[in-house]
């Protein structure tokens, strides 16, 4: 690590944890806190990527991901940004966009070519002939191209969350940490969130010596960390503002979404570049990168360097690196008598030479950075019969800002220069929105501070519906900070203006010459602020330059338009995890404890079956025959649970269900059958009748969502007078279900449960475990039974009870699998196993559910009546031979007569009950009310022969869901 300093004070690394990585075949060594830009830079290797167009060789020039000179790709990842990526142990990185080595560019040469490749060429050439434009266009890609994917990538998914505050504050420098902690302390929700991975933004580092800034630097950054009211997301990137303060807050983990009530973007500037031939050379970079490697990683930038600055932040640059027992060649100041501080008079007291109104008209140098030649500057060019040579490897470019406002223009800020700062400030912001800092033109840390303060009252009272006099002007400062012309034209060229994109000073020129000399104009045919920066570092300048050339000022030339993402966002963030949403019911972690296997049903988790997966058919087995001779619970907390109240509430069910509900009595309830105007079948469950105007509604698991917001919609169509409550989630449900049942559950409940007072299809409200509950009498299963719907923090206490109370009954907890295998017995349709998307009651077998001549109207009678004549297939049981052991049928088997298709297999499973295989087919007329034997083809492509039958195939007169095991017997 030859360019390493002794220990900063603020520095970021832990210089006891080395981390070993490899870069373009070497490998080097970093610390931990390190990012892959600062730990090659500490190692010694300058140069760090090649130059988009002509390939020239670049280095570190921002430091903070405002440009795109550190370039990285590995085998995982491309266009990975060094500024910013933390080192990782292992990590194997080349460069982008090179064509060998990095050293070795065998592209390099294209810059020979530069007049064959004025600004927009790629428009103008290559079209003809014709036939030779797909080559052409072939090359252009492979030659333009940045990092390059590589498709065997490892899948990343990353989270998303949702997250809600009273205040967002974006940057925590000087005044984002004063506006958090006002607001605070006032008694706001505040989120701060910033892209650096600690807090403190320019303290730590442009103030990193500054005696001045030590304790407000440990005081703010204490109490903000510690304060209750204050969520600190630190390395996090708000990447846009969208409608009503909805803002992405990109970090290593994904995105959280934050809706804020006001936001306060304290988000600060951006140091622009100085125009000049040859300032992208290794060794130019902005005074602020230099003070972000001397202060953060401990770096030493340079041997011998000169300050090129038109501020006194420059000079305060020009401080540090003397701190930093770096040789200060000069200082070189753009204006002649601009006032610039105590900072300058200490330069100056050291004997450093300054050059005031001076300007750099040329860097020297081949692989990087060897002298740089100076002329006086009249504040529009240099003098280059006045050059002076100064020997340097550093050259710190200091020479004005652009604020980081992103934000506030997405939000429709209204932004504008100030000739005094030669700076663009906020002029008005929307409701909700407010500034402070440096992005509001207040520089010393004197303003920021206060600016913070007043931001945060503003927005605090903003947020309590008072009239809000922003005072928005009120600390700003009033002496520039930017040079308002910091270019230097060149007839050699070479003075690029956009680093991304290889822009220079004439490419400008000549694009506004061409006509396109407006600033969107421009910006599409040169590219400029198109590439990965989005014009950080570019884009003031461009406006500049427009702005000259067609005489106008800033405001009249005007900006482009800043759209989300600010930053480069990865698109594993924006895709996020897959779309796999999973719920519980209270009682998961129960079904888990005791062996269950679980199953996906929609979004749910449900019990497959109890048992380890090598007894899986067993065990099925086991809790079926439970549920026939005994007792068995199931978990149905899954359905739907919906209610409808009010005077319309039976229209309103007479209109979307098949059958008539209006006519359900109290404490009853009735099969509830749902089609689509087409007639299909799309959901089905109970409709049961609390009161006159209150009905309970049960839907699918899979539906249970569609199905209230159909209800919902036809509330809306027809203008009913209803209301409806959603109780999915709130309600649980269990069906306790066997001859046993009323036995048990009789010791439990105070509902009278005797047949005559509790009829078969009925529903009553009591208490169950001192909870209020809903007992349902349905038969699903096709035994006495009883649907008990409970809130969901109950849910589990009655689980538990039924269960231990039940186990001198020999009670058994039974899953999916087994109620499929006891509903098949009982012929029960499961809608989208034995229905498809085309499938309407008649072809279900369900005729008895359409009701077509005494009910007026529900969606989909007409096309049932025409559909009802015109019936082409029909669910049909079926059985194998007892014994069967041949091979074995599957759903969506085929049925084949005569080698053509005329049938599917919906269900099938074994009965225990019957001792044989059963199943429902979907089988083409007239053979399903005809055929004595239907073939079913098998994996193997062999024919197996069934037998039709009807159903329901066990307990055809439905005793068994009256009686108990006493009865039975």
């Amino acid at each position: 690590m030859t360019s390493r300093l002794d220990p900063q004070p603020l520095e970021w690394i832990d210089r006891d944890t080395r981390v070993s990585f490899r870069f373009e075949g070497q490998t080097f060594t970093g610390y931990q806190g390190d990012s892959i830009s600062s730990a090659l830079l500490a190692s010694g290797q300058t140069l760090l990527g090649r130059s988009f167009k002509y390939h020239r060789p670049r280095g570190a020039l921002t430091l903070a991901n405002h440009d795109v000179n550190a370039l990285f790709q590995s085998r995982e990842g491309t266009n990975i940004r060094g500024d910013v990526e933390p080192l990782r142990e292992g990590l194997e990185l080349h460069a982008c966009n090179v064509n060998g080595t990095l050293a070795n560019d065998r592209d390099r040469f294209i810059g020979l070519f530069a007049r064959f490749m004025p600004v927009g060429f790629y428009y103008k050439a290559f079209h003809t002939p014709k036939k030779l434009f797909p080559f052409w266009e072939r090359k252009i890609r492979e030659k333009a191209g940045l990092g390059r994917v590589d498709t065997r990538w490892t899948e990343q998914r990353q989270s998303k969350r949702y997250d809600f505050c009273d205040l967002l504050v974006v940057g925590a420098g000087a005044s984002g940490l004063q506006a958090a902690l006002t607001a605070a302390e006032a008694g706001a929700d505040v989120v701060l969130v910033d892209e650096n991975p600690h807090i403190g933004g320019s303290l730590d580092y442009q103030l990193a010596n500054e005696p001045a800034a030590a304790e407000v630097r440990a005081r703010l950054k204490q109490q903000v960390r510690r304060h209750a009211n204050i969520r600190l997301f630190e390395q996090h990137v708000a990447a846009g503002w969208y409608t009503d303060h909805y803002i992405p807050l990109v970090g290593p983990g994904g995105i959280t979404k934050m809706r804020a009530q006001g936001m306060i973007c304290a988000t600060g500037v951006m140091e622009q570049l100085a125009v000049f031939r040859n300032n992208d050379l290794p060794g130019v970079m902005m005074a602020s990168a230099a003070q972000r490697m001397i202060a953060r990683y401990a770096i030493k930038p340079g041997q011998r360097a000169v300050v090129l600055c038109a501020n006194a932040e420059g000079y305060r640059a020009a401080l540090d690196l003397l701190a930093a027992g770096i040789e200060l060649a000069a200082v070189v100041d753009m204006d002649n008598d601009a006032p610039r501080g105590d900072w300058a008079r200490q330069v100056a007291d050291q004997g450093v030479a300054v050059y005031r109104g001076y300007g750099v008209y040329e860097a020297q140098g081949d692989q990087r950075l060897q002298a740089i030649q100076v002329a006086p500057f009249d504040g529009r060019d240099c003098d280059p019969s006045k050059l002076a040579t100064i020997g340097c490897d550093l050259l710190l470019m200091s020479v004005g800002w652009a604020p980081a406002a992103q934000l506030l223009y997405q939000a429709r800020g209204a932004l504008g220069y100030d000739d005094s700062l030669h700076q663009i400030l906020p002029r008005e912001l929307p409701a909700g929105i407010h500034a402070c800092g440096r992005v509001n033109g207040a520089f010393t840390l004197e303003q920021r501070l206060a600016d913070g303060e007043r931001a945060a009252h503003a927005a605090l009272a903003e947020l309590q519906g008072a009239s809000v006099q922003t005072g928005m002007t009120a600390h700003r400062d009033h002496l520039a900070h930017s040079h308002p012309w910091p270019i230097v034209s060149h007839p050699a060229g070479k003075n690029f203006v956009d680093m991304d994109e290889d822009l220079q000073l004439k490419d400008l020129i000549h694009a506004a010459q061409e006509g396109f000399d407006n600033i969107e104009l421009m910006k599409r045919f040169s590219t400029i602020g198109m590439g990965p920066s989005q014009g950080k570092h570019a884009n003031m300048n461009g406006i500049r330059i427009l702005a000259s050339i067609r005489g106008q000022s800033i405001d009249q030339t005007g900006s482009t338009t800043a759209r989300p993402m600010f930053h480069p966002v990865p698109v594993s963030a924006l895709a996020g995890r897959r779309f796999r949403p999973e719920r519980h019911t209270p009682m998961q972690a129960w079904h888990e404890a005791n062996g269950a296997q679980m199953m996906e049903a929609g979004h749910w988790q449900r019990p497959e079956y109890y048992g380890q997966p090598e007894e899986r058919e067993q065990a099925i087995l086991r809790e079926a025959q439970a549920v026939r001779s005994g007792l068995g619970l199931i978990d149905v907390s899954t359905l739907g649970k919906i209610e409808v109240l009010g005077p319309d509430a039976a229209r309103l069910l007479d209109a979307v269900y098949t059958m008539k509900m209006s006519t359900i009595k109290l404490g009853m309830t009735r099969y509830a059958l749902l089609v689509d105007d087409s007639g299909v079948i799309i959901d089905d469950g109970i409709v049961a009748r609390l009161a006159e105007d209150r009905f309970y509604v049960s839907a699918t698991t899979s539906h249970a969502a569609a199905t209230f917001r159909l209800l919902s919609q036809t509330v809306m169509d027809l203008g009913l007078d209803v209301r409806l409550v959603n109780l999915t989630d709130s309600l649980a449900a269990m069906n306790l279900a066997g001859p046993l049942s009323r036995q048990l559950l009789r010791t439990l409940t105070d509902t009278d449960l005797d047949e005559d007072r509790f009829p078969y299809l009925g529903i009553r409200e009591g208490t169950l475990c001192g909870a209020p509950v809903r007992l349902i009498r349905v038969g699903f299963v096709g035994e006495l039974g009883y649907e008990i719907h409970a809130p969901a923090h109950k849910a589990l206490e009655i689980w538990r009870t039924l269960m231990s109370a039940g186990a001198q009954h020999g009670i058994r907890p039974f899953g999916v699998e087994a109620q499929r295998i006891l509903r098949l017995e009982k012929g029960h349709v499961i809608v989208g196993q034995d229905t498809d998307g085309l499938t309407n009651p008649f072809e279900a077998n369900m005729p008895w559910a359409v009701p077509l001549k005494s009910k007026p109207w529900f969606t989909g009678k007409p096309s049932l009546a025409l559909l009802k004549e015109r019936c082409a297939r029909r669910l049909t049981g079926f059985v194998l031979p007892q014994g069967y052991s041949g091979e074995r049928i599957k759903e969506c088997h085929l049925m084949i007569e005569r080698g053509d298709i005329v049938g599917r297999v919906t269900s099938i499973g074994y009965s225990p009950a019957l001792g044989r295989y059963i199943g429902l087919a979907m089988v083409d007329l007239p053979l399903a009310n005809d055929a004595q034997t239907l073939h079913v083809r098998v994996d193997s492509g062999a024919l197996v022969a069934v037998s039709p039958c009807k159903t329901p195939f066990y307990d055809a007169d439905g005793a068994r869901q009256t009686a108990d095991l006493t009865e039975v017997a």
